[in-house]
């Protein structure tokens, strides 16, 4: 079982960017796909942007693509999530999940461990 911890989120304006990061717990990180995803508040939650285990492939949502960029430092157990350009739209709750497995995972359901989300408020 892994543990997630988001830090980073907050209040920026439009065009400003932030780094969001995902601490985990555990000694085999670098066996998980981890990825971002995101919920507006009365919205569904949506990936953001998702990264293999193994490899560090990386997918992002059309939203985000250009705008963001997704790391891990398997040394640190951390993922981060760059955001560049953020617009009033991005505002939300960011949620850091994880997925045991060498593949790479882009719906919430393939999603096993879930962090406790980090505001992230967009001003216009």
């Amino acid at each position: 079982q892994v543990q997630l911890v988001e830090s980073g989120g907050g209040l920026v304006q439009a065009g400003g960017s932030l780094r969001l990061s995902c601490a985990a717990s555990g000694r085999t990180f670098n066996s998980y796909a981890m990825g971002w995803f995101r919920q507006p508040l009365g919205k569904e939650r949506e990936l953001v942007a998702a990264i293999s285990g193994s490899f560090g492939i990386t997918r992002y949502a059309d939203s985000v693509k250009g705008r963001s960029t997704i790391s891990r430092d398997n040394a640190k157990n951390t993922v981060y999530l760059q955001m560049n350009s953020l617009k009033p739209e991005d505002t939300a709750v960011y949620y850091c999940a994880a997925q045991p497995g060498t593949g790479l995972w882009l719906v919430r359901g393939d999603y096993d461990y879930w962090g406790q989300g980090t505001q992230v408020t967009v001003s216009s």
